[in-house]
């Protein structure tokens, strides 16, 4: 079996003729081509994200001279890396052979963990089938029980299709040695599908791959016609080497389903509990999580036992979180089937990681997006693409005017209370637009940003999605990092994030914890960190000022003692129109919350002035000059000194009270703005 089976190198694929499988007619050019191009995506190079299947890769002499050797896959040259990829073959041949003897699953994924190289374990998978291939129904139950059991936890998905990919490929040698090797490898593969560790696409994928008269696509046909397409195939598929001594996968599942059904009668935790640990498979309970959860959706009156059962099973440690997510993540890969039997079904799973995730025993975060209902989940391939175009366009009128209301006005007929999607799309092209140009429209899409009032939770998808297509930005802007890092600090010092957001933009990203992603952030909090950040931050790109004003560098300082003479101006002159276009040729709107704070303080301090400023208030607000946010903004920042205030107006918490109510019955402030003073009492 081992001369069949030679080194394997990922790092180096041959460009010959000699791609060809032993004994195997010549590939087809193009069909070459593919495979090559497929097996560069889809290697640990991670060269390119995609979702076709992984190639067929050269399993040939390393050495030979027509090799290309691909640079940053972790090893030195080829001599390192065949001798890793030659001991690690000997160790999991002895891991295998230990697995037979002994049946211990636990003891073999410790083994493979502190072995370690999670790149080479596509070849424990191929070793585990190709030697239970060769021995009795038991070994090649057990082999499909391992598989089932290691996977997602110990062996990644990518690790367990190529581990197949070869074997299928390796077919004609397997035939030479084992007679019926079309036949069990059919089994195994119809096996992988029906336990889901294999996609069902695996078939046709891997015969567009593989030469016409290959044994490998009679494998393929032969899993698919003989196995999967036959009435009950997963009934007959799991037992087909039943009956030996072992527990089989079904066994299993079955155990399980009794476990759930007679918790469900009783309601004996201890009971349920006992059973579990009985089970002895702690890297199959995410099977438990998966019925459980079926179960709950088809019984209603069993939901909050059920629910609780997973709770407490997770707080007290029998089942780990892994587990837990990968059970979920499992009824989110079946939901379009189990709508079928269960028409609420997206609905019910929706509310069960919400329960989960408030209750704290699941990590949201770390689940494939599930949409609350179809049309959501085709938003990206429609409204977004459409809207997209649109947000470019708006982005543009916006650099020119710098008409802030103008947008605002737009985005209102584009956008819904829903497009939580869109508004992140917005953002995002907002932002990527700024950076190819001058600090000036860098400060006016900061200033946008601000004046919008987005959800934090659009403005922290937007930043995700950002920091996912950095390494594409950085082929037109080199300094891509540090503008994110910038834009990202300068959110959080107009509060349009909060400092905890930061972890959270970086957790939202798909490729979490990329290195792109952990430089944007880090850089971000360094920023922010910095003494007299606030003020070096809002500098940076010339302190918001646009070109109708004369001094677009105007400092923090500045720009507050601007507005203290506008409003002394005002309150002495009283020309409302005045005092208005000098609110506005302050050219920053996102400090209008100053102009706020300073008009209520002087309310508080000098009650015979307090029409005139009320005045001025409601004419900015109905005029869009000071939005809704920038009220609020500037209402809270008083509330945060009240105490301050109190030293010079004693009756100041009482006044500001008054203001607060006005506000609200003017339609200043949201129904929902509290004080701090309010909230002690």
């Amino acid at each position: 079996m081992e001369k069949t089976d030679p080194p394997c190198s990922i790092s180096q694929l041959k460009l010959s003729s000699s791609l060809e499988a032993p004994g195997s007619p010549p590939l087809p050019q193009a069909k070459m081509s593919e495979g090559l191009l497929k097996s560069l995506r889809h290697s640990p190079l991670k060269v390119e994200e995609s979702e076709e299947t992984w190639a067929v890769e050269d399993d040939d002499n390393p050495t030979d001279p027509n090799l290309v050797t691909i640079e940053g896959n972790g090893h030195s040259d080829s001599t390192s890396f065949d001798a890793d990829l030659s001991e690690y073959k000997k160790k999991a041949t002895i891991i295998v052979e230990e697995y037979f003897g002994t049946n211990d699953v636990v003891s073999v994924a410790n083994e493979l963990k502190e072995l370690g190289l999670p790149e080479y374990r596509y070849y424990f998978v191929k070793k585990l089938v190709s030697m239970a291939m060769d021995r009795h129904d038991k070994e090649k139950e057990m082999a499909a029980f391992l598989l089932s059991t290691l996977y997602a936890d110990v062996i990644d998905p990518p690790e367990v299709y190529r581990g197949f990919n070869k074997l299928v490929a390796s077919a004609d040698d397997l035939s030479v040695d084992i007679p019926d090797a079309v036949d069990v490898l059919a089994v195994f593969v119809a096996r992988a599908i029906v336990d889901d560790i294999l996609p069902p696409a695996f078939l046709k994928k891997q015969m567009k791959l593989l030469p016409d008269n290959s044994k490998g696509v009679e494998v393929l046909r032969k899993a698919e016609k003989s196995y999967l397409a036959t009435p009950l195939h997963a009934e007959v598929v799991e037992k087909r080497w039943g009956g030996t001594d072992n527990w089989t996968a079904e066994d299993v599942k079955g155990r399980i389903n009794d476990l759930l059904k007679e918790y469900v009668m009783s309601g004996d935790k201890k009971e349920a509990f006992r059973c579990i640990k009985g089970l002895k498979v702690p890297f199959f309970h995410h099977e438990i999580v998966k019925r459980a959860l079926i179960m709950a959706m088809e019984r209603q009156k069993a939901e909050v036992r059920l629910l609780d059962l997973l709770r407490e099973a997770i707080e007290v440690g029998l089942i780990n979180s892994t587990q837990v997510t990968k059970g979920f993540s499992r009824i989110i890969d079946s939901i379009e089937d189990l709508s079928l039997d269960i028409p609420e079904a997206r609905r019910i799973l929706q509310s069960f990681i919400s329960k989960a995730a408030s209750e704290g025993w699941l990590c949201a975060s770390s689940l494939k997006s599930l949409s609350a209902d179809q049309g959501e989940k085709l938003l990206e391939n429609s409204s977004a693409s459409v809207f997209k175009d649109k947000a470019k366009s708006i982005v543009r009128e916006y650099f020119l005017s710098g008409d802030t209301s103008e947008v605002v006005h737009c985005l209102e007929t584009e956008l819904s209370a829903a497009s939580g999607q869109l508004r992140a799309i917005f953002v995002k092209y907002l932002i990527t637009l700024a950076m190819d140009r001058k600090k000036r429209e860098k400060e006016m899409a900061c200033v946008l940003v601000s004046t919008l009032g987005f959800p934090p939770k659009d403005v922290r998808n937007a930043f995700s999605m950002l920091i996912e297509s950095a390494d594409d930005t950085a082929l037109d802007n080199p300094v891509v990092v540090e503008d994110l890092a910038m834009f990202l600090a300068r959110a959080v010092v107009d509060e349009v994030l909060a400092p905890r957001d930061l972890e959270e933009v970086l957790n939202q990203t798909p490729e979490a914890g990329s290195s792109v992603g952990e430089k944007v952030i880090q850089m971000a909090k360094t920023l922010l960190k910095a003494r007299l950040s606030g003020e070096r931050i809002l500098r940076c790109w010339g302190g918001g000022g646009i070109e109708t004003t004369n001094s677009p560098g105007s400092t923090v300082k500045e720009v507050k003692e601007k507005i203290q003479i506008l409003l002394e101006e005002y309150v002495s002159g009283g020309d409302l129109r005045e005092a208005c276009r000098c609110v506005k040729e302050l050219g920053m709107p996102f400090f209008h919350h100053e102009v706020v704070k300073k008009s209520v303080v002087r309310m508080i301090e000098e009650k015979e002035n307090e029409e005139r400023l009320w005045k001025l208030l409601k004419v900015c607000f109905d005029s869009g000059l000071v939005t809704i946010y920038q009220m609020n903004k500037g209402f809270k920042r008083i509330d945060e000194s009240v105490e301050d205030l109190s030293l010079d107006v004693p009756d100041a918490a009482k006044k500001f009270s008054s203001c607060v109510e006005r506000a609200k019955l003017e339609g200043f402030l949201d129904e929902s703005f509290t004080s701090e003073e309010t909230n002690t009492k």
